[in-house]
């Protein structure tokens, strides 16, 4: 990416296959695709490494310098209820308008990459670059081919190979192609990029009419079918649309698993050192997002999740394992971390990690998000099989012999273990939803000895995790120090949201952790400690839990204004990342699932309160 500075993080969009994505900026480069599957090695990772990472990208020619915006307007935009996303450079000369999207296959090995630009006004010179940088910028490639078709094969041990084909003459140069062309208008070029499979490859020219035409029609057609499918017809309901449309290009098309961000190494911190590995499926974080499917009424990716989860709860039913609070989308559960100390990292920000080692931590939540999901789909999806039930009742009884023991928690501090509020809870929900599923379908389970535990937890929570101090309930037992995550006590329906314990706490929140309407998970310097140094920004999913509790304790006024304000920190096409900066930049992992899920569980509460008052 040649005279290029880094983009903001918010400045991307994202399309996909449902295997995996890609990050298009606002100048039309894709600066980060790994491929063929989410967590396969990159190909293009400028976004973490400017000179070394690789790109793909389609520009004005007059428009080589480092930013565009003096003499180019950019815009960006996806078609409606779509995820192909539109980027348009608007200059004296003329108008250009790249089309991005990606056809949804069923196997991931037949990834394809469609990018067509076409000037509906005037006149524009215009270059592509194709630089791509395989196996994580670690490995050569060779070129083949000449014209319009041209074959990079990786040197390395990821051996992926890929073939360029355009409707106009690329040249080779060094282990780069470059295509420089002028386009009067209404005329148009074309570059797909296609994964060398077993799949049957079209001769050029037929594959460029057939993905141009066909296969835009079919992938139009599958997003707005798919996206019709959705239940929500309340207010913001092009955001929320978004978010579901997000949160389906994070789910595997293949497994039914979904990963908590398509990206890794993203700095929550600029120039800091929190740079993680988002893309596998977290149990927690997966169960949230069915949860969201299940609300939108958007069943086949519960039904889906469900099989997924069904398959990792018989092997580890067949080897006599715990539930691990990660995997891999197709179930691996080895995500051995390690480093990328060649690429310096997004500005900086660095050292950059594939894997996560985290996926070790002993965190008890899991279970309780999971049976959540599992008690909602058994109510809104369809029944739960008891041979599934058979396969899940071994965790609930790991939640009875082991609820006491401290953890890792839900902000995976990667230090000390501690009793964490949001763990204790999370397996009081646990037990509460599996006794329900139990109870509704006559199971013969030991729900006796399930309810005890239950009421024990209960019991704890209100004899140990409240402060008379801060009058509140607190991070972790015998603390003073308050977490963001407490705002799902009353979302989860462990307290009433009226009640004063929960009121009092929620005011303790909004002095120490809420900033106008963003929300810290805790700060840094006095709570449980992640083991490392520097300041974080605040996490936009604990914004929106905090909307939520404000709707359901009947502060609905309140609860709109700081909706609204959130949604004012969305990009330019409705995402967000993890976290955002002080000034309002995005950070972290981008797009991520949990942040998008809060903001359709907020709008769906907040636009119920608002309903109900109307009504009066």
């Amino acid at each position: 990416m040649d005279n290029h500075s880094y983009q903001p993080i918010g400045n991307y969009g994202i399309i996909g296959n449902l295997h995996t994505v890609a990050l298009i900026s606002m100048e039309g480069s894709i600066d980060f695709m790994c491929f063929t599957r989410f967590d396969s090695p990159s190909i293009f990772a400028a976004l973490l490494d400017k000179e070394k990472g690789g790109f793909f990208d389609i520009r004005p020619a007059a428009a080589e310098a480092p930013d565009l915006k003096p003499e180019v307007d950019l815009k960006q935009l996806y078609l409606p209820d779509t995820t192909i996303l539109l980027t348009r450079f608007l200059s004296g000369q003329g108008v250009a308008e790249i089309t991005d999207f990606m056809p949804v296959k069923a196997e991931e090995k037949n990834c394809v990459l469609v990018r067509s630009v076409v000037v509906p006004r005037g006149e524009m010179k215009l270059r592509m670059r194709c630089q791509p940088r395989f196996n994580y910028a670690r490995a050569g490639h060779t070129l083949e081919g000449e014209g319009c078709e041209i074959v990079f094969r990786s040197q390395g041990e990821d051996q992926t190979a890929f073939r360029l084909i355009s409707n106009v003459p690329m040249v080779i140069e060094g282990q780069d192609v470059y295509a420089d062309f002028t386009l009067g208008e209404k005329q148009q070029a074309c570059f797909v990029l296609e994964a060398l499979s077993t799949e049957t490859q079209r001769e050029p020219t037929e594959a460029l009419r057939y993905y141009t035409t066909d296969s835009f029609h079919a992938t139009v057609n599958f997003w707005k079918g798919w996206i019709g499918k959705s239940e929500y017809t309340g207010r913001w309901r092009e955001m929320v649309n978004r978010s579901a449309l997000t949160l389906k290009l994070l789910t595997s098309y293949q497994f039914g698993s979904a990963v908590a961000a398509p990206t890794f190494g993203l700095p929550s911190v600029i120039g800091g050192i929190r740079n993680w590995d988002y893309r596998y499926t977290w149990v927690r974080d997966a169960a949230f997002t069915m949860y969201a499917f299940l609300r939108l009424g958007l069943m086949e990716e519960a039904a889906a999740f469900m099989t997924w989860i069904g398959n990792e709860l018989a092997q580890i039913t067949e080897q006599q394992e715990t539930l691990q609070l990660m995997y891999k989308i197709d179930g691996d559960p080895k995500l051995e971390e390690t480093t990328l100390p060649h690429l310096e990292g997004y500005a900086g920000s660095f050292p950059i990690r594939v894997g996560n080692a985290a996926y070790s931590q002993f965190q008890l939540d899991i279970y309780g998000e999971l049976m959540d999901s599992i008690y909602l789909y058994n109510k809104y999806g369809g029944p739960v099989t008891y041979e599934f039930w058979q396969k899940m009742e071994p965790q609930v009884e790991f939640v009875c012999n082991n609820w006491n023991k401290p953890d890792h928690g839900i902000w995976e501090v990667r230090n000390e273990k501690r009793e964490f509020l949001q763990s204790r809870f999370m397996c009081w929900v646990a037990l509460d939803r599996a006794i329900r599923v139990a109870d509704s379908r006559s199971f013969p389970s030991p729900v006796s000895r399930w309810r005890e535990v239950r009421d024990d937890i209960y019991k704890d929570i209100y004899a140990n995790f409240w402060s008379e101090k801060k009058k509140a309930f607190v991070q972790y037992k015998g603390a003073e120090i308050l977490d963001a995550a407490a705002l799902l006590m009353p979302l989860i329906r462990f307290i009433n949201p009226y009640e004063p314990k929960w009121l009092s706490t929620m005011e303790a929140i909004e002095k120490e952790l809420v900033s106008d309407s963003l929300v810290y998970r805790y700060r840094t310097d006095n709570g449980a400690s992640d083991g490392l140094l520097g300041e974080e920004g605040t996490f936009s999913m604990c914004s929106f839990w905090y909307v939520e509790c404000l709707a359901r304790s009947g502060q609905v006024e309140k609860a709109r204004l700081i909706f609204e304000k959130m949604l004012g920190y969305a990009n330019h096409l409705g995402l967000f990342a993890e976290q955002l900066g002080f000034r309002g930049e995005h950070l972290g992992n981008f797009p991520q699932a949990f942040t998008h899920l809060g903001l359709i569980s907020a709008a769906f509460e907040l636009n119920r309160k608002l309903d109900e008052v109307q009504k009066y």
